[in-house]
Parts: C-alpha cells; structure tokens; sequence
C-alpha cells in the first residue's frame, strides 16, 4: 500500500488518540487501586453504634479486572473509530491538494495559461496555491519572452542570408557580367557576413549574460569607462569620472560600457552630445550616460531593453543597428544583481543608470 499523506496523517492521528487512552486507562487504573481518597463511612446500626461493612479483597481484585478489561474494549472501539474520522479528515483537508495535483498535470509548456486560482480560507494550502501562480505568471513571461526572441533573432539572421544569396543569385545569372561587376558583389556579400557576425556576438554576448557570472574580481568602473571614451572623437563627450570600484566579470562591464557610448552616439543627433559619470553612491558602483537625440514616448521607453525592438520615428536604428545594444545591458546589470534605470529626457535623448554592487 503506497504510504500517500492521508494514510500518515491518519497513522498520526491514531497512534496520538490511542497513546493519549492507553495513558487515561492507566491513570484510572491506578487511581482505583490506590485510591488517595478514604471510603466513605459505615452506615449506623441501630443504637447508634456504626457497624462496619467489609469488602473482601477478592472482590475488589475483580471490580478492577473488570473495569481494566472494559475499558480497554471501550479504548479499541474508539481507536477505530478515530482511525475512520482520521482518514475522513485528512482526506477533506487535503481535498485542495488533489485538486491542485490534477490542474498541475495538465499545465505544460503550450498550455502555461491554466491557474490554480484556489479558493478559501487564507490558509496554507492557499497561500501554496497563490505562490504557485505567480510562479505560473513568471513561466510564461519568460516563455513568451523566449519565443518571441527566437524568432526575431531567426528573422535577424535569415534576412542577410537571403540578401547574400539573391545578390550572388543576379551575379551568376547575367553571363556578361565582369571583374568589377562581380568585385561589388562580393563587397557587399562581405558587409553582409560582417553583419551577421556581429549579430551572432551579440547573441552569445546575451546568452553569457542570462547564464550569470562564473568570474569575479575587482572592476574599476571609472577605468574602463576612461578608456572606452578614448576611441569617441566624432562626437562632443563631457565625463566626469570619479573611483567606481566594484566585484565582476571585467569582459561583460567592459561590453555594457561600450553598449552604452554606442547606443549614445548612434541614436543622436547631428552636433549631438554625450555626458558620462561614474561614482560611489550609498555604497554601490553608478554609471550615468545621457544624450541629446530625438524625442522619446514615455509610455514605450520600456521597449528599450526589450531583444530587437526599435521604436519608430525615435530611436529607429539605422545603417548596422541590432537592436541588441540596451538588452545585453540589461542582461549584464542583472547578472551583477544590480538595477537599470532607462528615462527618456524631455528634451530628446535618453538618460541611462546603472547601479552595481
């Protein structure tokens, strides 16, 4: 017989209320044998003088075998009879566990819409049932999540592949072309492959992100902010940038500031600028990057950090743009257990923070 709760709950309470009896019998047992209180008094004969009626000691010995004998006889009638209430009992109070059992059988991965959506008392089982949903709300965003980006990241990768072939296609089919013909061909068959190069990087960039760190040492944020400035000159760029010492993956803070100076210059304007800060703020690491740029939505700036998502008559990306940039941020920010604030600037542009522990 498989050993489910009920049966255990139904064992525990038996042996309990059997254990509590054996107790009670006993005490009274005792109680009657050695009874601490005196017997009660001789009835007076007639004259006045008591007359005293004893009580012979075989007699006594087979009142109390029999009181010992019924009541153990009423002891095994009542522990049956709380074995049966036990097993009714447990099995009412764990009717919501099978009911939950039977609805978590039938979610799967296509069918992450069902809820527990438990009813009652505010209890246990229903505070397992409301943590269980939410858990069930968190799946299927990160389901839906995980789809959409595979197919946004397949039609990212399938578009310069079908560019490559239709252009090596026209090539081959015009048997007059030449040297120089065929030269501009393989030049954009190039620029293409650089694309999805770069776009593969980037999706390993955000793959390693997701998974969280394996390396950790001593990052100066300030440092590396300093040296990735120095390859911006087509741009106006005030900094300033004070100690900003954290705990890290040195290779995944260096891709989030590079992310941030490129998300900054390639979504400004022309004559444009760029403010960055780093410092220590109530004990945590900061970098500030803000620009000038077109103007934001408010209500869509959230779509930002989100995997190909680019906002149009905003921050529509252009030229090789992957809309990866804010994503494998974000991704890295989580991974250091630290927080991203994007907000978009009333005047155009964007302000970014992020806070590292």
């Amino acid at each position: 017989m498989r050993r489910t709760v009920r049966l255990r709950l139904t064992l525990l309470y038996s042996g309990l209320f059997l254990m509590a009896g054996v107790v009670l019998v006993a005490l009274i047992y005792l109680l009657v044998e050695y009874s601490p209180f005196p017997a009660p008094p001789a009835a007076p004969a007639p004259g006045g003088f008591p007359v005293p009626v004893p009580t012979p000691r075989v007699e006594q010995a087979g009142n109390l075998s029999r009181l010992l004998v019924n009541s153990l006889v009423a002891l095994a009638v009542m522990a049956l009879a709380a074995m049966l209430l036990g097993w009714l009992m447990a099995g009412r109070v764990l009717r919501p566990l099978g009911e939950m059992t039977a609805t978590v059988r039938r979610i799967t991965a296509d069918r992450l819409d069902r809820r527990l959506a438990a009813s009652g008392p505010d209890d246990e089982l229903k505070r397992l049932a409301d943590t269980f949903d939410e858990l069930l709300d968190r799946l299927e965003s990160a389901f839906t999540a995980q789809r959409r980006f595979v197919a946004n990241a397949s039609h990212e990768l399938r578009t310069p592949l079908t560019l490559q072939r239709a252009m090596a296609e026209v090539a081959l089919a015009d048997p007059e072309a030449g040297s120089r013909e065929l030269r501009t061909v393989l030049e954009r068959v190039v620029a293409a492959g650089k694309h999805q190069e770069r776009l593969i990087e980037a999706l390993l960039t955000l793959a390693r992100s997701q998974q969280g760190l394996q390396d950790r040492g001593p990052v100066d944020l300030a440092a590396i902010t300093r040296q990735a400035l120095e390859d911006l000159d087509e741009i106006r760029v005030e900094s300033t940038l004070d100690p900003a010492p954290l705990s890290g993956d040195r290779a995944l803070i260096e891709r989030l500031v590079a992310n941030l100076l490129d998300n900054a210059v390639r979504y400004n304007v022309p004559g444009g600028w760029i403010t960055v800060e780093t410092a220590v703020r109530s004990g945590h690491s900061t970098l500030r990057v803000s620009n000038s740029g077109p103007l934001i939505p408010p209500d869509r700036a959230h779509l930002l950090i989100q995997p190909f998502q680019r906002l149009e008559g905003g921050r529509k990306a252009g030229g090789d743009g992957l809309g990866l940039g804010l994503s494998i941020v974000a991704a890295i920010v989580e991974a250091h257990h630290g927080t991203l604030e994007a907000r978009p600037r009333q005047e155009g542009g964007l302000d970014v923070t992020v806070t590292l522990t």
